[in-house]
């Protein structure tokens, strides 16, 4: 049984924010298919994009899993439903729960319904500081920066974020 490393954004703007995060992450270890490595510290974040709403709590896990990329995004899918997630027309909308891969070994893929590393990761703080809480040497399979240079280059100013 071969075990990949996955980073997992987790996020909820709804209710009890800071709970939602939680049990969508004791949700994904339930499945026995992955193991909690590490995580960061929790992050009350300004929405990006579409502002009219409230602030989220976010927060990245560190996971190791058997489940390949399709399996898992289905995994993190089912968990966001079984919470009550509501898909809303507005994009980047209110959600009680959202769980995005971030990082997935160092694959590099874009297909239908699935792009990894995460295609807006290195200009969102909501990701980055959290990842450099876990390890800030991670580099971008992609843009072959590691995390902490991307967080240092972003403009703070664009997003609100506070430890919670």
């Amino acid at each position: 049984m071969e075990f990949h490393t996955a980073y997992i954004g987790a996020g909820s703007n709804i209710g009890n924010k800071l709970l939602n995060c939680k049990n969508g992450i004791a949700a994904l270890t339930r499945a026995k298919k992955t193991v909690l490595k590490d995580w960061s510290r929790f992050y009350k974040t300004e929405p990006v994009d579409y502002k009219a709403q409230d602030w989220f709590v976010n927060l990245v896990v560190k996971i190791e899993t058997t489940l390949d990329p399709f399996q898992l995004l289905n995994e993190l899918k089912s968990i966001e439903r079984d919470t009550g997630r509501v898909y809303d027309p507005i994009r980047f909308g209110p959600r009680i729960l959202d769980l995005d891969i971030i990082l997935y070994d160092d694959l590099v893929k874009n297909s239908s319904g699935l792009v990894i590393p995460h295609p807006r990761m290195h200009k969102r703080c909501f990701v980055l500081k959290p990842i450099c809480d876990i390890d800030p040497k991670i580099v971008h399979p992609v843009l072959k920066k590691d995390m902490q240079y991307l967080l240092d280059i972003l403009d703070e100013k664009e997003q609100g974020i506070i430890e919670y």
